[in-house]
């Protein structure tokens, strides 16, 4: 749906028109490609941008506000955690958006990322890093401030709640996600070359390189609206998706914390 110049055959007029026609065309499993790329670049990403977010939130909170919650802390250790997770999922996410392309070439995640570096060279895999940035900084800033803020209303003493976690997550990841849809748009672009664009701005035989080309790109080809292509599938997949994230990040976090609880209990009463 972010496409600026599609194929006659992927010109969708909303998400479910998308969703139905990619299945009819191309095959039910057709929604789900590039899903191995992406769960092998999540797992080491979120692992360093939960560790990272977790020290600092607790670092920064006892400087700027001690004892006490602090949004500015959370929105500094939301951007820095955000410099780590995004060095591991870019190489990642542009692998999955190739792979998602219409009519997209690559065989499988291997062959993609063979053909990408013979043909473009290893820094393909960060062409569009900055703006991935430029985008995420601001958007994990909204995120996790908003996530805090909603547990301070629904879950003011911090104890483990699914609902509240779940409730804030994806509001939180709703609002994050539609005020940054421009810079998607453009990260988009920048890490699918797209060929029809390419040939509409006369650079065939080059690439679109840097967040103020993508930028110039984006607005000659389709003006305003097109900073805001795909913002109902973004708001839509994000939902869900931080929803789960905060789920199961904060079930992990209480089950280990009650356990190494309960351990230094036991270790205490062995004592006496």
């Amino acid at each position: 749906m972010q496409s600026l110049q599609p194929e006659p055959a992927a010109r969708y007029r909303n998400v479910m028109d998308a969703l139905w026609r990619i299945v009819r065309t191309e095959g039910i499993w057709r929604p789900i490609r590039g899903l191995n790329a992406t769960a092998l670049g999540a797992g080491p990403a979120h692992a360093l941008y939960f560790a990272c977010y977790e020290k600092l939130k607790k670092t920064l909170s006892d400087v700027i506000h001690p004892g006490a919650n602090s949004h500015l802390a959370n929105g500094a250790a939301g951007c820095v955690a955000t410099l780590l997770h995004d060095a591991v999922m870019n190489p990642a996410e542009v692998v999955k958006q190739r792979m998602q392309m219409y009519n997209s070439p690559y065989r499988g995640v291997l062959d993609c990322v063979r053909c990408v570096w013979q043909r473009e060279g290893a820094g393909a895999f960060y062409r569009s890093y900055t703006t991935q940035l430029t985008m995420n900084v601001p958007f994990q800033a909204l995120h996790f401030i908003t996530y805090e803020y909603l547990q301070e209303l629904l879950n003011p003493h911090r104890h483990y709640n699914p609902s509240s976690h779940m409730v804030s997550g994806a509001l939180a990841g709703a609002i994050a996600a539609a005020a940054t849809t421009p810079l998607d748009v453009c990260k988009t672009l920048l890490n699918t070359q797209e060929s029809l664009a390419l040939h509409s701005v006369s650079q065939s035989g080059g690439h679109i390189s840097g967040l103020a080309h993508a930028f110039r790109t984006v607005y000659r080809l389709g003006g305003l609206p097109a900073y805001f292509k795909g913002v109902q599938a973004r708001v839509i997949y994000q939902m869900p998706s931080t929803a789960i994230s905060w789920s199961v990040y904060e079930f992990f976090k209480y089950v280990i914390t009650k356990h190494q609880h309960e351990r230094r209990r036991s270790q205490k009463d062995g004592e006496k």
